[in-house]
């Protein structure tokens, strides 16, 4: 998941965020972050599934508490940006969508839980035809 959220950043900076407004370079990044974290969090549901609704709520709680730790340590300690600035990106009345992906981090495990236990019960339940 870092590994994506870095790429993603990495491709705002140097690519399309130099062309953009930078409110409109941070939404679509935001939207960018959504959908690959989405691919890579139901991959991971899909490859080792969690075996409970608690531990995947358990997960989405934990990788949220590390992705607002890493956000804060690293961009406030390393890229030394102010507390300030690190909370604009949490206003969603200004257009940020930031906590949208912090609320996408928490509730995905769960919701790929649920998508892959529907779908290996439907493909459970299905039965050859009659006749073959």
């Amino acid at each position: 998941m870092l590994v994506v959220s870095v790429l993603n950043g990495i491709a705002r900076d140097v690519g399309y965020g130099r062309e953009l407004d930078p409110l409109v370079a941070h939404q679509l990044s935001t939207l960018y972050g959504t959908t690959l974290l989405g691919v890579v969090i139901g991959a991971y549901a899909r490859r080792w599934p969690f075996a409970s609704a608690s531990a995947a709520w358990r997960a989405g709680g934990l990788w949220l508490a590390l992705t607002v730790a890493f956000e804060f340590i690293f961009f406030h300690y390393v890229s030394g940006h102010s507390w300030e600035e690190l909370l604009v990106n949490y206003d969603l009345t200004a257009g940020r969508l930031w906590p949208v992906l912090l609320l996408w981090i928490a509730v995905a495990p769960a919701v790929f839980r649920r998508l892959w236990r529907c779908r290996e019960g439907a493909m459970s339940s299905r039965h050859p035809p009659a006749g073959n």
